[in-house]
């Protein structure tokens, strides 16, 4: 069970991005944070694994506060916390397997992945990986070669190494065309339904909401305006989320 209770989060430009956030994800849920561009997804997102330190509020998981976490404790933490990045965050110049791999650095010795010397096991464990989201033949291609979609596959295969028992997706198909997008999305279904991982994934386009999601937490300037079941997105709440000028974008 992952706990947001009073979560708040304020810029050093006074930007409030969180207002008192709260609410509660289920072990196995897939949940969708859904609202505009400044709506606070993201920032909700990198609170959650704390790449950004909350202001007020607590994380609480499994029973730990995520948000009290120091040293050791956090790094324990954030190994089974999965990250999925809009912008892929690759080493570009650097092997598909290589980016892979970087995402078991918190499991093996560092000085020999400075070197990028890793155990066959764990090469193994990547390509498996790999396998799973089907690209295990791009394994020696530079990550500057991949498509987009390519691309958020070895991102998938990357948070895999971690054996995350919790995955945040931040807009992981916001650059992609409708197919990519449902390519992506099924992926995180099948880690979701399969192995048990919890998702939490933000989107923009309600029809993917809706195929994908278990539940729902609507953000707008900050604050939750909606929770709730997919289907109970009705036109009044999507635009109490976008705002009254909002219209419903289809992506097929």
């Amino acid at each position: 069970m992952l706990q947001i209770e009073n979560l708040t989060k304020v810029y050093d430009d006074g930007t409030v991005a969180l207002d008192n956030v709260s609410f509660e994800v289920p072990d196995g849920e897939f949940l969708v944070v859904l609202g505009l561009s400044g709506a606070g997804k993201s920032t909700l997102l990198r609170c959650i694994n704390r790449l950004i330190k909350p202001t007020a509020g607590r994380i609480i998981w499994d029973g730990e506060d995520v948000t009290a976490a120091k040293g050791d404790e956090l790094r324990r933490i954030r190994r089974h916390i999965g990250m999925i990045f809009q912008e892929f965050n690759l080493v570009e110049r650097a092997s598909v397997l290589t980016n892979v791999l970087s995402g078991r650095l918190g499991y093996v010795n560092p000085w020999l992945s400075i070197f990028h010397y890793f155990p066959k096991e764990e090469i193994d464990r990547a390509m498996r990986n790999l396998e799973r989201v089907g690209i295990a033949n791009l394994a020696h291609k530079r990550a500057d070669e991949l498509s987009g979609g390519q691309r958020q596959r070895v991102g998938i295969a990357r948070a895999l190494m971690q054996e995350p028992r919790l995955m945040l997706a931040d807009e992981p198909v916001a650059s992609l065309d409708p197919v990519l997008a449902h390519s992506i999305l099924r992926y995180l279904e099948q880690l979701n339904r399969e192995d048990g991982i919890t998702v939490i994934c933000s989107l923009h386009f309600l029809d993917l909401v809706r195929r994908y999601a278990t539940h729902v937490v609507g953000l707008k300037d900050g604050q939750v305006v909606f929770q709730g079941l997919p289907e109970e997105i009705t036109d009044q709440r999507f635009k109490e989320i976008y705002g009254e000028e909002a219209e419903r974008v289809t992506i097929t």
